[in-house]
């Protein structure tokens, strides 16, 4: 399938940052991304120029006092996260109430390393020694807090994900669809019926067992080839699928149940609606610190009836809750090929 039409339609930014690996299901926040650290300092640096306009009493003061703020507080944030990255494994091991004492302590000693900072450039001969370490305990309470929503806020995703699929694999059709394959195939190729019936077999544990935060991408792949062999019995020529894996790709992290749904709606909107059949291509590739995944499919008879966008909805979701803004999700018809493209860390 030739794609070089389609993929000008994607401006590919610069390559993201590598990111940490994904964090136990026993951590209760993880600073771990670019995003969080991102907003952080954006949070951080905005309430310092807030708490600079009390007392300054021209706008060339209020930049004076804000640059001396953020000459103690940058580097006690950014410390503040590095050391709560670092032992994030650690952490995973306390109990979550630990886990944000620790969090609020910690950022009682940054609140101190950045007084420390401004008595090295001597700034001014008495500093505020404990204002700014209770300043210190109150931001890191504030960005703990956040961070315990935005890993909660994983929770009622991952499990609508998970009922997404279930009722995917239940779908009346699907399920009746792949039993009358095997049924057909039974007496004329009974090794191929009982392949029919173990992917079948595959695709309702993948659906029903417990998944983590995260799996790697190859076994992701090796889902969505059981999905599509059992489409291939029911299409047979009408459905055309290639596969252009790296194998430097394959340990990425990706959200559980990621590939499958997108593959799925390929074969939905590309095969099912055109007589002929249409082609489905999944690739994968490394470049750099990112991985690049993309699903493509051909529509003979057009972009046709609009989905309601669950699926690739849901998708988009769980990416951003596993890698934030390290994690990005395009979709586009152009020329008469659909494509999902989709970035994560490598």
């Amino acid at each position: 399938m030739m794609e070089s039409q389609i993929l000008s339609a994607f401006q590919d930014g610069p390559p993201a940052a590598p990111s940490a690996t994904s964090a136990s299901p026993a951590l209760v926040f993880d600073a771990c991304h670019l995003g969080v650290i991102l907003r952080a300092v954006l949070f951080v640096e905005t309430v310092m120029a807030v708490g600079a306009m009390f007392g300054a009493a021209t706008p060339f003061d209020w930049l004076v006092r804000v640059s001396i703020l953020s000459g103690a507080a940058l580097p006690a944030t950014l410390g503040w996260l590095l050391v709560a990255c670092s032992l994030k494994k650690f952490l995973s091991r306390m109990s979550r109430p630990k886990q944000k004492v620790f969090g609020v302590l910690l950022g009682g000693l940054a609140g101190l390393g950045g007084c420390a900072v401004l008595a090295v450039a001597g700034i001014s001969p008495s500093l505020p020694w404990i204002a700014s370490s209770l300043t210190g305990m109150v931001l890191a309470a504030a960005l703990v807090s956040a961070l315990v929503l935005r890993a909660r806020a994983r929770m009622p995703a991952d499990t609508a994900a998970r009922l997404s699929e279930l009722q995917a694999r239940i779908r009346p059709h699907f399920l009746f669809n792949t039993l009358n394959s095997a049924i057909a195939l039974v007496r004329e190729d009974p090794a191929r019926a009982e392949a029919v019936l173990e992917d079948l077999s595959e695709l309702f544990r993948h659906a029903l067992m417990e998944q983590g935060e995260s799996v790697t991408l190859a076994e992701e792949v090796a889902l969505a080839r059981r999905y599509l062999d059992i489409e291939q019995v029911r299409f047979g020529d009408r459905l055309q699928v290639e596969w252009q894996l790296d194998p430097a790709a394959g340990s990425a992290r990706v959200p559980a149940l990621m590939l499958q749904p997108l593959v799925e709606n390929a074969v939905k909107h590309g095969v099912e609606p055109s007589a002929e059949g249409a082609q489905v291509k999944v690739s994968t590739q490394k470049r750099g610190s990112v991985v690049v995944i993309k699903v493509t499919n051909t529509a003979p008879g057009g972009q046709g009836k609009r989905g309601n966008g669950v699926a690739q909805d849901n998708v988009r979701d769980r990416l951003q809750l596993l890698h934030d803004v390290q994690g990005q999700f395009q979709a586009v018809f152009k020329d008469g090929l659909y494509q999902v493209r989709v970035e994560v860390p490598a």
